[in-house]
């Protein structure tokens, strides 16, 4: 039995049903996105979005979204489902729906009086492509398909209307047809792997709303264009695959191309599973460079992000090779940069001043996983120039002072993961600044590893003694500029001012695998997370206790904004959290961090299914808001499954 399958009863709830989202990913960076019953909500979602080199690498709607049509003795049955104007929901194909199943791909089973058809949706790894199997399960009269391609060609984040520069024509190719609607776009390909009869109608179907874009507020309806239809006859027991794609292909091969990708799949049949297809939609290869995505629909590729997610997207999914590759490539970029400061790499944030800390987080991560041997032999120099580096104050916004400490300006411009901005004047919501206590966490975190990893390494004995000498002086520092009488972490210190904001930067500092506090002062602290920001589904960005607490990402952009670090719960957060409970209660901690995990197990059914949305309201139900998929909370909540995993062998 599938881990994901949704039945008649809440397919036909448009109210249900609406709130259910499928993501489908590759490694070229193109996605498919819509919800479970095909009716576009977001602007983001489409049935081809993929990046245009043509347009310097924007993402693109091309494709957004095919409509199938059943025609029994000249009766038309329209599968597809669109909200017009007016919260009006046209052909209401939803109501043909009997089953959706999301086991190893997206499978919707349909039924229209005596025709079952059922549509599986697969992407092709390494290119711009999308394949939609249809079989015709069971017919008692002869019975044909159309298919209508609604076409977008803009930006994922823009909107279409009618125009007169569209090109509405289509060339016809090898079973199917090609379209282009601007110059500048490359052509898409629309193709079955049978030989249709193509009908050339274009029209503009228009007010197209997307009800989710409405609701946040922001610009939500749009024309599209449809340059006509293809129509094939399929007789029981037949299949016939649809291709969209950015090149032309050969239909003969599109049956083994389907069958090669779906035998590579991971089946959903556990709360495991799903995190791990969840984590492997981040892969993104450009050439022989390799990357992580941040999020979907509207992620980039970010230095911070890639760090904090890589060990639990390859790590704990026993992928330490796709580790190796993405961190060759992002290591590089930042050796790049703390050689020359040069960020025009297409890792987006090199520059900022805790990325080389989050680095050697991760180099580290690797080495409990692979040993230490193999993080020696691949890692130990970077390990090392990133400690000297700060050391000899060579980053422009992380400098280190007497007592150890690093220092960072914020005032001006965001400096951590804390990032929101006043969108007039774009300056810092959150001005941290000074001394940021999960910098400084990291900070001694990576002095004591780099002491661990150049161990027996003769040409690093003076720096050895160097960074022995700062992480001691470091360690009595932290304590005396954080740890306050209340027991738990200020934020940060600037001058005479300690931020008393009760936030989750604290469990940070207290679940590294070196901490200036001793066990004592880690419970403490534990303790205070534990009831002020602790919930179901993460930790708040903000303890109810503390001033300006907004717990729900509601209302206009501008409220979103500014709830959107002042309450909200991030699940990214557990995987420290339950480090630090870990290493406070030992084993008697396992089974409670293991009960902590029901509720985001709850969340793999809900919202963008399959995966973890980028937040949750701070209060309860916890509702989903954000990036549809993040890769943050997917990879921390696979690494506590790791790490318990290995605690209970």
């Amino acid at each position: 039995m599938s881990f994901l399958k949704f039945d008649k009863k809440l397919m036909i709830n448009l109210e249900q049903s609406l709130s259910l989202e499928v993501l489908r990913t590759n490694y070229a960076g193109a996605y498919h996105s819509s919800t479970v019953v095909g009716c576009n909500t977001r602007k983001h979602h489409g049935l081809l979005v993929a990046p245009v080199r043509e347009m310097d690498n924007r993402t693109c709607v091309l494709l957004s979204s095919l409509d199938e049509t059943v025609i029994q003795h000249g009766a038309p049955f329209n599968l597809g489902i669109h909200c017009y104007k007016g919260g009006v929901y046209s052909p209401n194909g939803h109501k043909y729906i009997r089953e959706f199943d999301y086991e190893n791909v997206p499978r919707t089973t349909y039924r229209v009086g005596g025709v079952i058809l059922t549509k599986e949706t697969i992407f092709i790894s390494h290119e711009s492509r999308i394949l939609i199997r249809y079989t015709l399960v069971d017919a008692h009269s002869p019975t044909i398909l159309q298919f209508r391609p609604f076409l977008a060609f803009r930006e994922a984040a823009q909107l279409c209307v009618e125009n007169d520069n569209a090109d509405t024509s289509a060339e016809e190719v090898r079973n199917g047809i090609a379209c282009r609607l601007y110059n500048g776009y490359p052509k898409l390909y629309m193709q079955l792997s049978r030989k249709p009869e193509w009908h050339p109608e274009p029209i503009w179907y228009k007010n197209i709303e997307y009800v989710k874009d409405l609701l946040r507020g922001v610009p939500y309806s749009e024309d599209l264009l449809v340059p006509g239809y293809l129509e094939v006859p399929i007789k029981r027991g037949e299949t016939i695959i649809f291709s969209a794609g950015l090149s032309e292909v050969s239909p003969r091969q599109l049956s083994a191309m389907y069958e090669k990708e779906f035998d590579s799949r991971t089946r959903r049949t556990s709360f495991y599973n799903c995190l791990k297809n969840a984590a492997k939609q981040f892969y993104f290869n450009d050439g022989d460079d390799n990357y992580l995505i941040s999020a979907y629909p509207w992620g980039v590729l970010r230095a911070r992000n890639t760090f904090i997610a890589l060990p639990g997207s390859t790590l704990s999914i026993r992928h330490e090779q796709d580790f190796d590759k993405i961190m060759y490539t992002a290591m590089m970029a930042l050796s790049r940069y703390m050689d020359t400061f040069q960020t025009d790499h297409r890792l987006v944030g090199l520059d900022l001043p805790d990325v080389p800390l989050w680095a050697a987080w991760a180099i580290q991560q690797y080495a409990k996983t692979c040993g230490m041997e193999a993080a020696v032999k691949n890692y130990r120099g970077f390990v090392a120039r990133i400690v000297n580096f700060v050391i000899d104050g060579r980053h422009p916004n992380l400098s280190m002072e007497s007592n150890g400490l690093v220092y960072t300006v914020g005032t001006s411009k965001p400096v951590s993961w804390m990032d929101s901005v006043d969108r007039s004047t774009g300056r810092p919501l959150i001005a941290r600044t000074g001394y940021l206590v999960e910098f400084n966490a990291l900070w001694y975190n990576a002095l004591r590893f780099a002491l661990a990893i150049t161990e027996g390494g003769e040409k690093y004995a003076s720096d050895r003694k160097k960074w022995e000498e700062i992480a001691d002086n470091l360690k009595e520092s932290f304590v005396k500029t954080f740890l306050n009488d209340a027991g738990y972490l200020y934020d940060y210190v600037s001058g005479n001012f300690s931020d008393p904001s009760v936030r989750p930067n604290m469990a940070i500092a207290i679940g590294l695998d070196y901490s200036p506090l001793d066990r004592r002062q880690r419970k403490g602290v534990l303790d205070v997370v534990t009831r002020e920001l602790l919930t179901p589904k993460g930790l708040r960005t903000l303890s109810p206790k503390s001033y300006g607490y907004l717990p729900f990402y509601i209302g206009s952009p501008e409220e979103r904004n500014m709830a959107y670090y002042a309450g909200p719960a991030r699940p990214w957060l557990f995987g420290f959290y339950a480090d630090a409970y870990i290493k406070v209660f030992g084993m008697s901690g396992v089974s409670y961090i293991d009960r902590m995990l029901i509720g985001y197990e709850e969340e793999i059914s809900q919202g963008c299914i399959g995966t973890l949305s980028e937040m949750y309201d701070g209060n309860p139900p916890y509702s989903g808001h954000g990036a549809i998929s993040y890769n943050l909370n997917v990879a921390e909540v696979l690494r506590v499954l790791r790490t318990l995993k290995k605690l209970t062998k």
